[in-house]
């Protein structure tokens, strides 16, 4: 397996003596989230697979809530028909999406430690890109890549936690966005119905929505709090 980019900081970012030290971002956050909500999430590292309308969004919010480490995993370019849902602009078009992705979360907190994997994740090399976190979001688009990460994670990593996703196209009710212990390692946010098979589109609303249960789900796992 190729060695991934660990902590690259993009080059474009200039240097500014006007940037918030660490410290002065942690207090921030702990006022904010309260101190052991900030050790809790700065001690965490969580894997996203797939980083579209599911997985940047996910990062993004990880990022804000004080995330210590993420893991991302994603073997694509950012073109134009992702800016409809997912978390990229004009200036990334032609860029990895980790790359593009990377950028924006230092843009946010400058100290997160961030482990790049510009590849497509399989049944094959999963485990091994996903060796270092306790809980995994799976953020892709189709079914049959869904079904193979969810198993084998399930499968092969008894002591980690998938966070997964299914039904969230179209223009449905947001209320129907739910999340739901399928089992002990097993959670699944969206309306579990609503997908491009039927037809439905992709699009921002529903997307973000179902991003943010679970990134949601993952904060009150890293807090140890119990679903029943």
């Amino acid at each position: 397996m190729e060695t991934p980019r660990v902590n690259t900081k993009d080059p474009g970012i200039p240097s500014d003596p006007a940037m918030p030290s660490k410290e002065m971002l942690a207090q921030v956050l702990i006022q904010r989230h309260t101190r052991p909500v900030y050790e809790s999430m700065q001690a965490a590292c969580v894997g996203i697979a797939g980083l579209g309308g599911l997985g940047s969004n996910i990062a993004v919010m990880l990022t804000r809530l004080g995330i210590g480490r993420l893991i991302l995993a994603d073997f694509d370019l950012v073109d134009l028909s992702n800016l409809n849902r997912q978390h990229y602009m004009i200036s990334h078009l032609g860029m990895e999406k980790t790359k593009a992705l990377a950028q924006q979360l230092y843009q946010i907190n400058p100290y997160i430690d961030l482990t790049l994997y510009t590849k497509r994740v399989t049944a094959q090399n999963a485990v091994s890109i996903f060796k270092d976190c306790p809980i995994v979001c799976e953020a892709f688009d189709n079914a049959g890549a869904k079904a193979e990460l969810v198993n084998t994670i399930l499968e092969n990593c008894p002591d980690k936690t998938i966070v997964a996703a299914s039904g969230l196209a179209g223009y449905g009710s947001a209320n129907d966005i739910k999340t739901r212990k399928v089992m002990k390692h097993f959670y699944l946010s969206g309306d579990n119905e609503s997908g491009i098979e039927d037809g439905l589109c992709l699009m921002a609303p529903r997307a973000a929505l179902c991003a943010a249960h679970q990134a949601n789900m993952v904060l009150r796992l890293i807090l140890n709090i119990s679903e029943p």
